[in-house]
């Protein structure tokens, strides 16, 4: 349907940020007892699952929630939480059965009506939240979330409470993959607490997953707790977690190296030569579902206009991925070659080489491109990024050389950094950016849906630079509706084709995950969507 986007296949995180932090932990040594510190940055928005769409956000709604689904820690296969069963005869009509037994950390039990309250609170466009759209196969959808003019109901018509343990889902249409999307924050339970004090839930967020709020100070650093009395199989394996904010992650490298940072989940590009020889097997680097992009303005009429999809090709031509990825990232990432990742496997979507002659390196077709198109809008390409991390800056310069030796201009394109992540997306998911800027995408789950439907959907919440295809909707509309995976991943790989034509964004790399840690922690892990498991580390 026109302006339906994550609720497809499920996806969140948005717009990869790395960020560090530090500060050795407390507590006593031991499997559970001792508080582990880790890197954070600051959320773009205050922790309410349904606006939160990025991946700091989203790492701390990982440890104090727990959905109907929960995505394998090594695999990312949804497998069942909360939901005791999920029944359905036709692909549209779905009938939920919540587990007994659990409850929010204040307390309160964990309900059908938990669960109802919290989608039609996060599809209401009154409470705007960001990952609205999730709920947008549900029927009734328009209604409380209409493209146009004030709501006509407070509720879904097709969200139904039957009893404490059960309740309906009526879609608008036939979608048979949609209990797996239901691991996705934004689909977690809320306590009643949520709605009688909003404000101080915001200062202090319940959930009911292994870890709670202690505290958060903006800025400095969130402290959680392991929760003693959480009912899942699932249980945290010490005593917390502390959240420290850097706004350098060199700075928290230097911190885990001096003994006071427990674990950096992002090893800075720049420590990447020596790495090994400093943490030796308290490193590991692995493959995961992101990738990074350029993005575009497209809103702006200077990058939307006759000739632009050549300038947009002809900057693409102009990166030298593999030079880039081997000298800046010594090899722990991998030039793109399509707008998804690896780790899908062949049936998940992925398909090597579909970007084609468009994502491969010519100086000299490159300057024809972008001389066809009308040259470079006002002459000169500015890549905006945050610059709270200097890996961002040290890869743009590079991109930026490699354009200019292309061209044979030193000015044809520059960095444009922006103080912090924060201040980043809130220009870039506000439209206030007037060029190219950098862009990724971490998957929620391996299809190939979750790399192209949240980003490149007319109105999607994560389609920042605004770009619209009717032949890509289409096709998006018509592989969520089909019920055999294999004929659904193939209808994705078309519409990707449309985003390719487009060149809607530059495919620049896939990302590996990385994490460093000191000698205090063991059973390091990272999931494939490169973010640690946190509950299974040991502290001593």
């Amino acid at each position: 349907m026109r302006g339906a986007t994550h609720a497809g296949w499920v996806a969140c995180a948005v717009a990869v940020a790395l960020a560090a932090t530090g500060c050795g932990g407390g507590g006593d040594a031991g499997d559970s007892g001792a508080v582990l510190s880790s890197s954070w940055t600051d959320p773009q928005n205050p922790l309410e699952p349904a606006n939160t769409n990025e991946v700091q956000g989203g790492k701390v709604l990982d440890m104090i929630f727990r959905g109907l689904k929960r995505y394998d820690a090594k695999t990312g296969v949804a497998e069942d939480m909360l939901a005791e069963k999920i029944e359905t005869s036709d692909s549209r009509n779905y009938t939920v059965t919540v587990k007994d037994g659990w409850t929010f950390s204040n307390g309160e039990k964990v309900t059908a009506r938990s669960f109802v309250d919290a989608w039609n609170y996060g599809a209401s466009l009154r409470n705007n939240q960001k990952n609205a759209y999730f709920f947008s196969y549900i029927e009734g959808y328009d209604k409380v979330h209409p493209e146009k003019g004030e709501q006509s109901a407070e509720t879904m018509s097709g969200l139904k409470v039957v009893d404490d343990r059960t309740f309906t889902v009526r879609l608008s249409q036939k979608f048979s993959s949609f209990p797996d999307t239901l691991g996705y924050n934004a689909f977690v339970p809320l306590p009643r607490a949520f709605f009688d004090d909003h404000a101080a839930w915001l200062a202090k967020p319940v959930g009911n997953g292994p870890y709670a709020v202690e505290s958060y100070t903006k800025g400095s650093e969130m402290r959680l707790t392991k929760w003693d009395a959480y009912p899942g199989s699932d249980a945290a394996r010490n005593g917390g977690v502390t959240l420290k904010v850097y706004t350098d992650n060199n700075t928290a490298y230097t911190d885990l190296m001096a003994g006071n940072l427990d674990l950096v989940d992002d090893v800075p590009a720049q420590q990447l030569k020596n790495v090994r020889s400093d943490l030796g097997d308290r490193y590991l680097n692995t493959p995961a579902g992101i990738i990074q992009t350029l993005a575009f303005p497209h809103y702006d009429k200077a990058w939307n206009k006759p000739g632009s999809v050549k300038v947009r090709k002809g900057l693409s031509r102009a990166i030298n991925r593999r030079q880039i990825t081997d000298t800046i990232f010594q090899k722990t990432r991998t030039p793109a070659t399509d707008w998804t990742s690896p780790v899908l496997g062949e049936d998940g979507g992925y398909q090597e080489g579909l970007c084609g002659q468009w994502c491969e390196y010519d100086a000299a077709a490159a300057k024809k491109l972008i001389e066809e198109g009308g040259g470079l809008p006002g002459g000169q390409v500015k890549i905006t990024y945050n610059a709270d991390t200097g890996s961002h800056k040290l890869w743009v310069d590079a991109v930026c050389n490699s354009i200019n030796n292309a061209l044979g201009n030193d000015r044809a394109c520059v960095g444009n950094p922006i103080g912090t992540f924060a201040d980043f997306r809130s220009k870039s998911t506000t439209q206030k950016l007037s060029g190219p800027f950098r862009a990724g995408w971490q998957m929620d789950y391996p299809l190939t849906q979750n790399f192209l439907q949240p980003l490149y959907y007319t109105g999607a919440s994560s389609n920042d630079g605004k770009w619209s295809n009717e032949e890509f909707d289409r096709l998006v509309d018509q592989a969520n509706a089909e019920t055999d995976v294999a004929k659904a991943v193939e209808t994705f790989q078309k519409a990707e084709e449309v985003v390719r034509d487009n060149m809607a964004a530059i495919p620049l790399w896939y990302q590996n995950g990385s994490a460093g840690w000191s000698e205090r922690l063991s059973n390091v892990a990272l999931n494939p969507f490169s973010v640690p498991v946190y509950h299974e580390i040991k502290v001593g």
